[in-house]
């Protein structure tokens, strides 16, 4: 597993980063050994916050924990994303085809900050990947996201979005060309 560490408005002692790289590593079991965690370590209000990304076999999974120490926040971070693994397994194994964590993206996806005068002050550019629906469903509930763009297996790969409707259900907007 590959690791990224960033800090916002905090520096950390190296050992804190290796602290999180130990526990992040207990999830490398889940994953190829090509996949990626990104650490972001910062504080806001006094609280010690990390947002965990792990990236595997094309699927994203994200936690993001508040606590009063920085170690019990790299814990729960870690905890959470066991949890997801944990609690979407069976539905993985149930509804996607064998293969659906085998895949890999052909692009990274990046971010990058812009100014200008339209007010636009960041821009995510992304490889859609090609998916079934009920997979960008569950990419869109591990990313804790309303909402998740896609290129639609169902629809012979065009550009569709699906989100979360206020009555619980799902709804889909598609590409019509």
């Amino acid at each position: 597993m590959k690791f990224q560490f960033s800090e916002k408005k905090v520096k950390l002692p190296e050992n804190v980063h290796a602290y999180a790289e130990k526990k992040v590593m207990k999830l490398a079991r889940f994953f190829e050994e090509d996949s990626e965690a990104l650490v972001v370590f910062s504080v806001e209000k006094n609280r010690n916050q990390v947002e965990l990304t792990v990236r595997g076999a094309g699927t994203v999974f994200r936690a993001n924990e508040k606590t009063s120490d920085m170690f019990a926040s790299i814990d729960a971070a870690v905890g959470t994303i066991e949890g997801q693994i944990r609690k979407n397994k069976t539905r993985l194994a149930r509804r996607l085809r064998k293969d659906a964590f085998a895949r890999t993206m052909d692009a990274t996806s990046f971010v990058e900050d812009v100014e200008d005068e339209q007010d636009i002050v960041r821009v995510k550019k992304f490889y859609f990947k090609p998916m079934t629906r009920d997979e960008a469903i569950l990419q869109m509930n591990l990313l804790e996201h309303n909402f998740f763009a896609f290129r639609d297996e169902d629809n012979g790969g065009c550009f569709a979005v699906v989100y979360k409707r206020n009555d619980g259900g799902y709804g889909i907007i598609d590409d019509v060309g």
